[in-house]
């Protein structure tokens, strides 16, 4: 009877290091994972867009506008930077001219292929444009509300 109880004494101290030595495995192969092979963070994905962006920038988009930057910013925003080089602020309609502008820039932001890791994500995109003289003129905004409606 008592080489049993030893027997099983023995086999519940083997079940419990095996227990412990599995616990413990899984947790450090799961901190090696996080440490080693974490997939980036969304924030890091904007940041490295954004520095892609602007090793092309400045750049023309049209006759009238040209990209300057692009900004990742706080709280999931994404902004790019305009300027409408044949313009000043004086000149211009500014109401007309957004009114006339933000309705493409919300369809390219719905239809964009390129701009689907956004949509994922529901990153607000910033349109922020200025004049000639680097004078602010407006800002579109294109919240998640406006790209997933529909």
């Amino acid at each position: 009877k008592s080489s049993i109880r030893m027997e099983k004494k023995e086999s519940s101290k083997l079940n419990t290091k095996a227990i412990i030595g599995i616990v413990v495995g899984v947790l450090f192969s799961a901190l090696v994972q996080q440490l080693f092979f974490k997939t980036p963070s969304f924030d890091k994905v904007m940041m490295n867009a954004a520095n892609e962006i602007n090793k092309t920038c400045p750049l023309m988009v049209d006759k009238e506008t040209r990209l300057d930057n692009a900004i990742a910013l706080p709280e999931n925003k994404f902004q790019y930077n305009y300027t409408l080089v044949n313009f000043e602020k004086e000149a211009l309609n500014i109401e007309e001219v957004k009114g006339k502008i933000e309705p493409n820039i919300v369809n390219i932001v719905k239809t964009n292929p390129q701009m689907k890791i956004m949509r994922d994500n529901s990153t607000t995109v910033v349109y922020n444009y200025k004049d000639k003289n680097g004078v602010f003129l407006f800002e579109v905004a294109v919240t998640p509300d406006k790209y997933k409606a529909d």
